[in-house]
């Protein structure tokens, strides 16, 4: 297998090969003559963890090898790129971040301001175009419309022009992590870390706190415009493209989802029950069931509890849901951006707890969100506004389980019917009056410490989780239970678990420069299933864990883990999604945020070595279905 190098000197898309394959027709109506049988399968080469200082600053992609019957023919994939932050086109620069009224913002030397944090790109057929929408995790958050084009002969896809979408009617952006596309092909945004509406209520507040001051931005520094209450929701956007004509892009945040750290939502197939994973620490699991199909606007929204069945390892447990209520985006609209906006003072009374750590009469004992404990009492007529402005902390009065700990992305496995769930860290929360082994009450203080694991897991863990019909739920696709799937492993006794690793990669700069062993999962971020092809692909956000992030595959019939994708030093590896066919190809889409930003700022060059890519791996031949 000959290696891949895509360095930053190249910086545009590299050419595919596709032996034996036929091309497919750009028509969205797919020739089925020209797809793979459904028996066909896919086994990827791999490629070897960096060792070199040129392969630590690459892109390595893997090749393939696809077997129908007897047949076999290999797959040339290589790592292609459709913008990196800052590239110009007709209509924007992709990455800048702009005020309310879309005037480019600029740092304090003058220079644009151009965020580095590109996240996840969606794939949208509208007719016989394409497009795509890019988000950016930053502050303010900035999103990007483009139009692709695709080679009807191969499959590549290439950025015809792109547009910075307005966010005004939305009170703008936050920090847009991961997201989705919807059954009905809209794109699903988040906003991750909602700010602490209790401590920063005032534009002073969010002035002084160096996560939150860079929102202020978007409106020219005017304080006067905070709300915490206006950021950290579900936002969709929907593409409008007719033929010949520019395309529009239309946001809508969605109340009723409630309000939480949110990495990403997942719409299940009855396009009615969503998954909301929730990022930090002390945070929970939620599901949402929409009373109509396509239609996120109202529903019932559930946050899960853990009654655990394991405590070795990183746990197990059976799952049930705690009803939170049913509400509509438009009965919290006014609460949020109309007359009768709320304060956290008005959802919660507080109180300090006793001295032996119990609330007063009438309050309720918390622990959520990082805050450690909190004495809450919901006020008089605030139950739905606590509910979907302060899910997180509603949730954990009403019994839900807020221990979790970097709760990352989530996908669907419609062949086993299982939901599969990246936790970054298996620690903290998840252990007993403990923090990665040593005594601690932050987590757990003031909590009903649903989980008590013996031990924890700083390489983190992929959970399995069986769906199910639930009557009373009403939606086919309820979580009942959640197990592991795939843990990383400490790579030494040092990394603080006091297991020595029996098969540590003999290399010693694997040994300096990755605490969690080579050939393993570390900190899995977002998750994408394969459909088709049986591939479960896992992405890694992680620092010391490895040195370099990487992209894996785990093959379910062989239950083997293979590396298909590493990013330079420093980079996160965000969003791989799984397209399985538009117009007779697949896409595995894939973001490089930050390089020599999270780790090794000393080997960035100053040449724009640190400049993000947005890009996809492929193109694949698609299957029958």
């Amino acid at each position: 297998m000959k290696k891949k190098l895509l360095t930053v000197a190249i910086g545009s898309a590299v050419a595919l090969t596709i032996a034996g394959c036929n091309s497919s027709s750009n028509s969205t109506d797919t020739d089925t003559n020209k797809l793979l049988p459904k028996d066909a399968t896919i086994a990827f080469a791999g490629v070897k963890a960096p060792v070199t200082d040129a392969e630590k600053r690459a892109i390595l992609a893997s090749d393939a090898t696809i077997t129908t019957g007897s047949d076999s023919m290999p797959l040339d994939l290589e790592y292609n790129v459709f913008a990196r932050s800052g590239d110009t086109f007709d209509h924007a620069v992709f990455g800048q971040l702009v005020d309310k009224q879309g005037n480019p913002l600029s740092k304090e030397d003058g220079s644009p301001s151009i965020a580095n944090s590109n996240e996840f790109t969606s794939l949208l057929p509208r007719g016989e175009r394409l497009f795509s929408v890019s988000q950016f995790e930053s502050r303010p958050g900035a999103m990007f419309l483009m139009e692709l084009n695709q080679n009807t002969e191969n499959g590549e896809l290439s950025v015809k022009d792109a547009w910075q979408i307005d966010q005004s009617g939305v009170n703008g952006g936050w920090v847009h992590c991961a997201g989705s596309v919807t059954p009905w092909s809209t794109h699903l945004a988040s906003e991750e870390y909602e700010p602490n509406a209790r401590s920063l209520v005032t534009g002073a507040d969010a002035a002084a706190d160096r996560y939150a001051a860079g929102f202020l931005d978007y409106f020219n520094g005017d304080e006067s415009q905070w709300n915490p209450y206006q950021v950290g929701w579900n936002i969709e956007v929907d593409v409008q493209a007719d033929s010949g004509a520019a395309p529009t892009a239309t946001s809508k945040k969605h109340y009723a989802m409630g309000r939480l750290a949110f990495e990403l939502s997942y719409v299940m197939p009855d396009e009615k029950t969503v998954y909301m994973t929730d990022d930090g620490t002390n945070v929970g699991l939620y599901m949402f069931v929409a009373d109509k199909a396509g239609d996120l606007s109202a529903g019932t929204l559930y946050a899960m509890k853990w009654n655990q069945t394991a405590s070795t390892g990183v746990g197990a447990a059976d799952l049930d849901w705690i009803d939170l209520g049913h509400a509509t985006s438009a009965e919290l609209s006014d609460y949020i951006e109309g007359a009768n906006q709320l304060a956290f003072t008005d959802i919660f009374a507080t109180a300090d707890a006793n001295e032996d750590n119990s609330c007063p009469d009438g309050f309720t004992s918390i622990n959520a969100g990082g805050n450690g404990q909190e004495c809450l009492q919901v006020k008089p007529g605030m139950e739905k506004a606590a509910s979907r402005m302060e899910t997180r902390r509603y949730a954990a009065m009403m019994g839900a389980t807020t221990e979790l700990r970097k709760e990352e992305g989530i996908t669907f496995d419609p062949t086993r019917s299982k939901l599969y769930l990246a936790m970054s860290e298996v620690a903290r929360g998840f252990e007993s009056f403990k923090k990665n082994g040593a005594d601690s009450s932050s987590y757990d203080l003031g909590g009903p410490n649903h989980i008590q694991l013996e031990g924890f897991n700083r390489c983190g863990a992929v959970y399995q989780l069986d769906v199910a019909s639930d009557a009373t739920i009403g939606s086919s696709y309820v979580a009942k239970n959640m197990s592991a799937l795939v843990a990383g492993v400490p790579a030494t006794d040092s990394y603080g678990d006091g297991v020595q690793n029996p098969i540590v990669a003999n290399s010693a700069d694997y040994a300096d420069n990755n605490k969690c062993h080579i050939d393993g999962i570390s900190n899995p971020d977002n998750v994408t299933y394969m459909s088709g092809w049986d591939i479960l692909i896992i992405g890694e956000d992680t620092g010391s864990g490895h040195q370099n992030d990487v992209i894996w595959a785990y093959d379910f019939g062989t239950q083997a883990l293979t590396r298909i994708q590493t990013t330079p030093y420093g980079s996160e590896t965000t969003s791989p999604y799984w397209y399985p066919n538009i117009n007779g190809w697949g896409y595995l889409t894939s973001v490089v945020q930050h390089p020599y930003g999270e780790s090794d700022s000393d080997k960035d060059t100053g040449n724009g070595e640190n400049r993000a890519y947005t890009g996809y791996v492929g193109p694949f031949p698609a299957k029958a279905e």
